[in-house]
């Protein structure tokens, strides 16, 4: 926090010495996803929903036209493109995004800056490191003296080329995300202050690769020892000679030789930036073994007998295996279909269960041509992924219809016996309370509420009268050592459990224009 405010006094100091310092120059641009090798879904252009120009400006409170940073520099905003996390995107759907984003960089150059915006676990058919590849492109077009501050998830995954082509880089400290705005604006702020301030590149980047690949819901920061490890980050940066630190869990769900834990450490001291470095890997490693599930997890038929015997409501079951905030395709219909045919549900009097969500365009086809009260009947699910349950015919009465939902585009809720099943056209994750509400459902009194997702956000975290994750199959599996890996590099834990202690020693990285 004191730094942030240095940093900030600084950026006040300079802005005010305008016959001295040119604000410089900085570009927009990133493409985000999280991408499940292990499902058959592939990701198109579209769900990338790109802004472009002046609108992106509305993805960054912190650059609202009359911020601080907003008017420390002259903003290029280019394109920036973030997709629910899915299958792996198409070579089409990135080379159309690349292509449209190098051009309108070069038509709008020079820069002193690029703010890089970016999950980092994005996997494209036919590429292997595919934010390094953007990168190298982009680099290609701005040049090698340009600064790169590259922001990322914690869940991305930091190859030796994305090291060395970004100058800065930062990622988020929680999960779930509640620092995601912070985070982009650490890397923002982190940013101006090299440039304004003179600075340049830090001198030294450590780089550590911590053979770890673990599901985000064992190291979320709300447990141990995630909580202990991502708190030693805000004590490494306060080491003079230190710009900043982060810790990548990876992941998981991805095939790929890069995907694994990282840590990096920036600065222009060259012992605080390796010590730094080591320190964190250090723990991360000595922590392996107790890293855990965020709540307890159980089957799915287990899962069902303990909220039917709860006396706590909402009894929250999140659904893993097809968890469309991971990479899921979102419409596996093998937990919906065990629901349907259980004798508890059949009837409209019996403990109430909101089930959230699956996509089937079908009905939802039939569905508006009714009205809510109305008796309707279609396909749902397994269009993508039907590898362990076939599409369901679902039928009952209409009980609500929502339109214009920026993911699932239409909505709409079908009861049948005590449960309400929530259709969309396309998947869409449920995280907020309102997701429901403008639904005219109530998910604070439910009985059961049932999400296709991991760890629960905080809205629903708060609400929830008790909580289990069902272990239920998918493209982001849980128990990882059933997905066949083949290409990420061994040994690795918990693959090998027994490997010996890895090299955790800080490689420095060599400056971006460096050859």
């Amino acid at each position: 926090m004191k730094k942030t405010l240095l940093l900030y006094f600084l950026l006040i100091f300079a802005c005010s010495k305008n016959t001295q310092i040119k604000n410089p120059r900085i570009a927009i641009i990133g493409l985000g996803i999280e991408s499940s090798t292990f499902s058959p879904a592939t990701t198109s252009k579209e769900a990338f929903h790109a802004k472009r120009g002046i609108e992106i400006f509305d993805k960054y409170p912190f650059l609202h036209e009359d911020s601080l940073a907003r008017n420390s520099a002259e903003w290029v905003p280019i394109l920036v493109g973030k997709a629910l996390p899915g299958g792996i995107v198409t070579s089409e759907a990135y080379e159309s995004l690349v292509k449209e984003s190098l051009k309108m960089l070069k038509q709008n150059g020079p820069y002193d800056g690029v703010f890089f915006d970016i999950h980092g676990a994005m996997s494209v058919i036919g590429i292997d490191d595919a934010e390094g590849d953007l990168i190298t492109r982009v680099r290609d077009v701005v040049g090698f003296e340009t600064l790169i501050s590259t922001s990322m998830d914690l869940h991305g995954n930091v190859s030796k080329l994305l090291a060395k082509q970004s100058d800065l880089i930062t990622c988020y400290r929680m999960a779930p995300h509640e620092d995601a705005i912070e985070s982009k604006k650490r890397a923002v702020t982190n940013l101006l202050d090299r440039l304004i301030n003179k600075k340049g590149k830090p001198a030294y980047k450590a780089w550590i690769p911590v053979p770890i690949l673990l599901p985000g819901e064992k190291t979320s920061t709300r447990i141990e020892p995630g909580k202990s490890l991502y708190e030693q980050i805000p004590l490494v940066t306060q080491n003079d000679g230190i710009v900043d630190a982060a810790i990548w869990v990876g992941y998981p769900w991805a095939d790929e030789f890069r995907n694994h834990g990282v840590v990096m450490v920036t600065g222009d001291n060259k012992k605080a930036v390796t010590s730094g470095a080591e320190k964190l890997a250090n723990q991360f490693w000595e922590s392996r073994n107790d890293f855990k599930f965020v709540a307890p997890t159980t089957t799915l038929d287990e899962s069902l007998k303990l909220a039917l015997k709860s006396k706590l409501n909402p009894f929250i079951i999140s659904d893993m295996g097809d968890n469309p905030t991971a990479g899921g395709a979102g419409d596996v219909t093998h937990t919906l279909n065990q629901l349907l045919s259980r004798s508890e549900f059949k009837n409209s009097n019996g403990p109430s269960l909101i089930y959230a969500s699956i996509p089937g365009p079908d009905l939802i086809k039939k569905a508006l041509d009714l009205e809510v009260g109305s008796f309707v009947e279609g396909y749902v699910g397994a269009i993508v992924d039907d590898r362990y349950s076939p599409p369901i015919l679902l039928s009952g009465k209409i009980t609500s219809i929502k339109k214009g939902d920026i993911n699932a585009e239409v909505e709409v809720v079908v009861k049948t016996g005590s449960i309400s099943v929530i259709v969309t056209n396309k998947r869409k994750p449920y995280h907020y309370l309102k997701d429901f509400t403008d639904l005219k459902l109530d998910p604070i009194n439910v009985d059961i509420l049932m999400v296709k997702i991991g760890y629960l956000v905080p809205e629903l975290y708060e609400i929830r009268g008790d909580w289990v994750m069902a272990l239920t199959p998918g493209g982001v599996d849980q128990d990882l050592e059933r997905l066949n890996f083949k290409r990420i590099k061994r040994p690795m834990f918990p693959f090998d459990k027994d490997m010996s202690k890895p090299d955790l020693s800080a490689r420095l990285i060599e400056l971006s224009n460096k050859k």
